[in-house]
């Protein structure tokens, strides 16, 4: 079955609404707080799942995250491979400010238990029609990478948060980058969109690059495609997840369509729908939500 195994992490996020980013020795006074679903995995899933793909999340929550793995299953999202321990789930902190902008910093939890039979038995369930999604929250990614490469399937990295450990990992073996500008940076050393794309298919020319610019847009590039989305206007309330929800949208239209141009416009649309929104998870539209935003945009 054409489906994408998404290997990622799951997180409480606390969610301060602030009048701008705290700094060094500063104390002070948030203007709203609320407790949403999140991490990168399950956002992805989560996105995927609305596009309506196949989605199996590979992972871990612990007790108190049992309300994240009724929220997937809720959200058509196969969680047969999600394990329940005894470690707490990942916790996130994110601050909000009046535009919508955000800073964050997670605690692993249990995204960073031994997940390695999860994997196994997940893959060992593939078929080899599948995409592979990862992100970098989680801690059998080096494995996870290169069991999935041999068992036939294609492998996507979303290179976020970008470390040291990433840069690390066997990209040789990855298919698909999706990355935005600062962890293009970090990966190349380059500041232009352009150039940071040519460095990743130079030194991976087997591979495709998703450049995610924010406001920009988005630029694609492979041996075979050299495209360019827009971004779509709209006014931010919270741009938490927008990039999870570009993800998921992104692998699940390239999934069911093979078309590399319709994925990034539904992709785009999804994102710009999704920063309409508060919270990561709880901001994902539907796919009737984003052909309808669609639709208004080209009458």
């Amino acid at each position: 079955m054409s489906q994408i195994i998404n290997y990622g992490s799951c997180c409480i996020d606390h969610v301060f609404q602030v009048p701008h980013f705290v700094r060094a020795g500063e104390t002070l006074s948030s203007t709203g707080y609320a407790i949403f679903p999140g991490g990168k995995g399950l956002n992805q899933s989560i996105a995927i799942a609305e596009a309506g793909c196949a989605v199996t999340h590979v992972g871990a929550v612990g007790e108190d995250g049992r309300w994240l793995a009724e929220l997937m299953t809720a959200r058509g999202v196969d969680i047969t491979h999600l394990n329940l321990t005894d470690t707490p789930t990942g916790q996130a902190i994110l601050q909000i400010d009046p535009q919508g902008e955000n800073a964050i910093f997670i605690s692993g939890g249990a995204n960073l238990a031994a997940h390695e039979h999860l994997i196994d038995a997940a893959l060992n369930q593939a078929t080899g029609d599948e995409i592979f999604l990862i992100q970098n929250e989680t801690s059998g990614n080096e494995a996870a990478i290169r069991q999935a490469k041999a068992s036939g399937l294609q492998v996507a990295f979303n290179m976020a948060p970008m470390n040291a450990a990433a840069q690390a990992l066997p990209l040789a073996l990855i298919d698909y980058f999706i990355i935005n500008e600062t962890e293009g940076e970090a990966l190349t050393g380059k500041t232009d969109p352009t150039e940071i794309c040519d460095a990743v298919l130079g030194q991976y020319p087997k591979s495709a690059v998703v450049l995610t610019l924010g406001q920009s847009g988005v630029l694609f590039r492979s041996a075979e495609h050299n495209l360019s989305q827009p971004a779509y206007s709209v006014e931010a309330v919270d741009t938490t997840g927008a990039g999870d929800t570009f993800t998921g949208y992104f692998l699940a239209t390239l999934m069911k369509t093979k078309q590399v141009d319709l994925a990034l416009q539904t992709a785009a649309a999804a994102a710009a729908l999704s920063v309409t929104q508060p919270g990561a998870a709880t901001s994902i539209p539907t796919l009737q939500a984003v052909h309808q935003f669609l639709a208004t945009r080209a009458s």
